[in-house]
Order: C-alpha cells, then sequence, then structure tokens
C-alpha cells in the first residue's frame, strides 16, 4: 500500500495590521521555486489583501496560486467556505506543496485548525504549524486593553480572569494557538520596548513557543515553514477563552468599504486617512486609490495613528481607478464622521 504524504499548512493569524499580509508576500517571494498555494480570509466587502498578494509579479505567483474566502470570519464558515476551498485545491491535477492560510485579524485560530479534522480533508492536509504575527508597537501601547495598568493588576490577582474586551480575546487566543511567534515591527521599538513586549507575549504562551523578531515581515521561509507540528492532533496543548462549541461573536466589531476620489498626492491622502484613524472606535483602514498623474495604483495601510503608504502596480487599461477603503472598527463607530474625514 502506498502511503501519501500529507499537504503541510501553515496557518498565518495576527490582529488586525499586524503585517500577516507583508509576511506572506515575503514567504512567497522567497520561496525557492516551491509551489505555494495561499488562501486569504477578508473581513470586508474589498478583497484587498488577494489583491496586493496577486500584484506581487513574482513568477508562480498567479491568480490561481490565491484563493478568496471573503463571506466572513474564516473560523466562522469552516462548512460553508473553507472545507470546500481546501477540498478544491487538493484535487488539482497539480496540487500545491504547501498551503499559506491568511486569516482576517478577527479570527480565532482554534476553530481553524479543528477544521482539519473534517473527514474531507483530515487525510489529505495537516496544520504544519499556526503562527501568530504580533504588532510590537501596538501591543507596547496597550492597544489591546481599555485600561493595561488596571489589567495588569487584575491578572496578578487572578490568572483565570475573564476578558471583557473583544480586542484583547482575540489577540490572546492567537497567542494561545501559536507555534511560533512573529514580533513584527521591531525596528519601530527601542531596545527596552521590545524587551517589554517580549515578555508579555512569552507570560501569555501556554508552552514553549519560540518568539522571533522581525522588520517588515523579512523572514527566512524556512524558520516558518517546516514546523511539523500537525496541530489538528494537538489541540489540548491549545487552550482558548471560547469552549468547544462556543461561538465566536463578531457582533463586536463592524466593517464599511468607502469609497475615496483620486488623491492629489499620496500624502494627500494619507492625511486624510490619519484623520479617519482617529475617529473613536476605528481599529483599521486599509485599501487603495489612484493618485493624480501617477501610472501605479496607491497603497494605503493605517493601524491608528500609524500610516504607510506606497504604490505596488500599474493601474491595467480596462481597470477603473476607483478608490476604495475598507475600514474596520468597533460596533457602533461613527461611519458618517470616517467618511467626511476621507473626503476630505
Amino acid at each position: 500500500m502506498t502511503i501519501v504524504a500529507k499537504i503541510p499548512c501553515t496557518i498565518v493569524t495576527g490582529f488586525l495590521g499586524a503585517g500577516k499580509t507583508t509576511l506572506v508576500r515575503h514567504v512567497v517571494e522567497n520561496a525557492g521555486g516551491r509551489r505555494l498555494a495561499i488562501l486569504v480570509n477578508e473581513f470586508g466587502d474589498v478583497g484587498f489583501d488577494k489583491s496586493f498578494l496577486a500584484a506581487c509579479g513574482i513568477e508562480g505567483c498567479t491568480e490561481d496560486s490565491i484563493v478568496e474566502l471573503p463571506n466572513g470570519c474564516i473560523c466562522c464558515t469552516v462548512a460553508d467556505d473553507f472545507v470546500p476551498a481546501m477540498t478544491a485545491l487538493l484535487d488539482r491535477p497539480n496540487p500545491p506543496e504547501h498551503i499559506l492560510i491568511e486569516t482576517s485579524g478577527l479570527a480565532l485560530p482554534k476553530p481553524l485548525v479543528q477544521a482539519f479534522q473534517w473527514p474531507a480533508i483530515r487525510s489529505r492536509v495537516t496544520v504544519d504549524g499556526v503562527v501568530a504575527v504580533v504588532d510590537g508597537p501596538a501591543v507596547a501601547s496597550g492597544a489591546f486593553a481599555e485600561d493595561p495598568e488596571a489589567l495588569a493588576n487584575q491578572r496578578a490577582a487572578d490568572t483565570a480572569v475573564d476578558h471583557d474586551n473583544p480586542l484583547e480575546e482575540v489577540f490572546e487566543d492567537q497567542l494561545l494557538c501559536a507555534d511560533l511567534v512573529v514580533l513584527n515591527k521591531a525596528d519601530m521599538m527601542d531596545a527596552a520596548g521590545l524587551a517589554a513586549v517580549r515578555v508579555e507575549v512569552e507570560r501569555q504562551l501556554p508552552r514553549a513557543v519560540k518568539v522571533v523578531e522581525t522588520a517588515h515581515g523579512r523572514i527566512d521561509p524556512r524558520v516558518l515553514l517546516g514546523l511539523q507540528a500537525a496541530a489538528e492532533d494537538d489541540l489540548d496543548a491549545r487552550p482558548s477563552h471560547h469552549g468547544e462549541g462556543e461561538d465566536h461573536d463578531h457582533d463586536d466589531f463592524e466593517t464599511v468599504a468607502l469609497p475615496v476620489r483620486t488623491a492629489i498626492t499620496a500624502a494627500d491622502l494619507a492625511a486624510r486617512v490619519e484623520k479617519a484613524a482617529e475617529t473613536k472606535g476605528v481599529l483599521r483602514i486599509k485599501g487603495f486609490c489612484a493618485v493624480e498623474g501617477k501610472p501605479m495604483r496607491l497603497v494605503v495601510q493605517g493601524v491608528g495613528r500609524r500610516i504607510t503608504h506606497h504604490f505596488d502596480r500599474p493601474w491595467t487599461a480596462s481597470e477603473p481607478r476607483d478608490g476604495t477603503l475598507v475600514v474596520i472598527g468597533l460596533k457602533g463607530f461613527d461611519q458618517g464622521a470616517v467618511a467626511e474625514a476621507l473626503a476630505g
């Protein structure tokens, strides 16, 4: 009897704006000819991350290599979206040698790992590893707790404390399931701040997990791929704030896709995005638009007051230059104020 090796899958998780897509793109750019497929899960109406990856211009990285799951959080749509998408990849005449799965920033990884136990795919794929990408400066600023000092005191008194802050729960669940933690944006922190974040991250890890510091998601694929964790068989070692069978409720968050007019300059758009990001409850802004006199598409991303932008590819001749920004925030954030700020 011939035993067919399972195709390894790496789940890349991490909170909004941590740098998951940038990391995945870097891995693809340095895959060394390995045949990869990428599943991208968007929490929003615009396939920004798929577009960003598909525009990389790397040989072997084509539209067919990237599968988008746009219908909400991947951990909530396992039966309807994830398993069929995986089956379709595995049934290809020339299936991938490794699959990268980039979850939305609001996804809990454990339900996704559990999905690898489904009979339709269990004998064909394995979770090579769960990689949690951490936004170092965001953690340093206490972005996942309304009152970091009070929370620290509460934890010191009771290590089993429940969490009222949905942002913190998502962040911690991602760490609790990780086989590798990528502490990203290390170049934006001083040594003391970086050390403090590392201590905070390591304190939350339930077992020995390596923490790797990176900038701009640059990591040797050999560190990321080939962990051989078989995470689907190791669920008991991956605790979660959400018990088995308990629903993961996204009612705490809202997302909206807003049109954005052509920018006079890249700095002009960045200023508008920065103003919009200051709206209470806004967590992340990402998307693209046209700039007057420029043949390239401008990609913009904003997390808090950190706004980055760059030109990623030329607009095609048949492509309408319609700019769109996806805004993700806490439920009830003032969408009108955001739209007004983006309008300039």
